[in-house]
This record gives C-alpha cells, sequence and structure tokens, in this order.
C-alpha cells in the first residue's frame, strides 16, 4: 500500500504507484503501437532547484518526478501526472516546473468512464460543477 492508498501494479516488469497509472501506461502503448504518438518516458525526473549550502548546512536538490513524458510526432512534449488530488506540495511544484520548463505541457489526468475516459482535472472540476 503506498501512502495515498493506491494498489501497486506491475506490468511488464515495471512497478507502478496504482491501478489508474498502469492503466494510463497501457493506453500509451496502445498510442504509440498505433503511431499517435513518437514515444514516451516513464517517471522522468525535472530540476526545480539545485543543491546548495549554506552557512555549513547542505540543502537538497528539489526534483519533481512525473510519471510520464510523451514525446509527440510533432515533438511537442507533455508531462503527464496522474492524480485523484492535489496535495500541497505537488501544487508548489507545479509552479516551480511552469516556470522553469515554458515549452512543457503540464497536464493532470485521471480516468472518468462516465465522463468518457481520461480527463484534465481541471475539465473534471468543470463536469462536477455543471451537473450540480
Amino acid at each position: 500500500m503506498s501512502k495515498h492508498k493506491n494498489i501497486k501494479v506491475e506490468i511488464d516488469g515495471i512497478k507502478f504507484d496504482s491501478k489508474i497509472e498502469a492503466k494510463y501506461y497501457s493506453h500509451l502503448l496502445e498510442r504509440a503501437n498505433d503511431g499517435e504518438i513518437g514515444h514516451f518516458i516513464i517517471q522522468p525526473r525535472y530540476l526545480l532547484q539545485e543543491s546548495f549550502k549554506k552557512n555549513g548546512k547542505h540543502f537538497r536538490k528539489i526534483e519533481y518526478v512525473a510519471d510520464f513524458e510523451v514525446i509527440n510526432l510533432d515533438g511537442t512534449i507533455e508531462v503527464i501526472d496522474i492524480k485523484g488530488q492535489i496535495m500541497p506540495v505537488f501544487a508548489l511544484k507545479k509552479k516551480m516546473f511552469e516556470r522553469l520548463y515554458p515549452d512543457y505541457s503540464l497536464k493532470l489526468l485521471t480516468h472518468v468512464a462516465k465522463w468518457g475516459g481520461w480527463v484534465t482535472l481541471d475539465e473534471l472540476k468543470r463536469l462536477r460543477k455543471v451537473k450540480k
């Protein structure tokens, strides 16, 4: 069991933190096999702040580890994070990422069958608001 009560899943010898993350991996495999995307990377790392020393104390670097990086056929890059909810530390890392990697598109996705499958968290919020 992980820190967010997700059930870890293994596919193709790759361990995923949740069933939904594993499901998106399968989705990306299909898209790659169908020629819809160039390729993808699992758990890419992005440096947000270098490590440093101050007053004799060492501060570790800050990294953001996404779930996937998708390289599209046109060369554009989408960074994908599969989320159920946004935790405070992620909100800060997202802000730092957006500043440091302006050419990358960061998408927070979840899977909701009743709304057609993969949707962004913003779109899910909008859909739920409209439903009320």
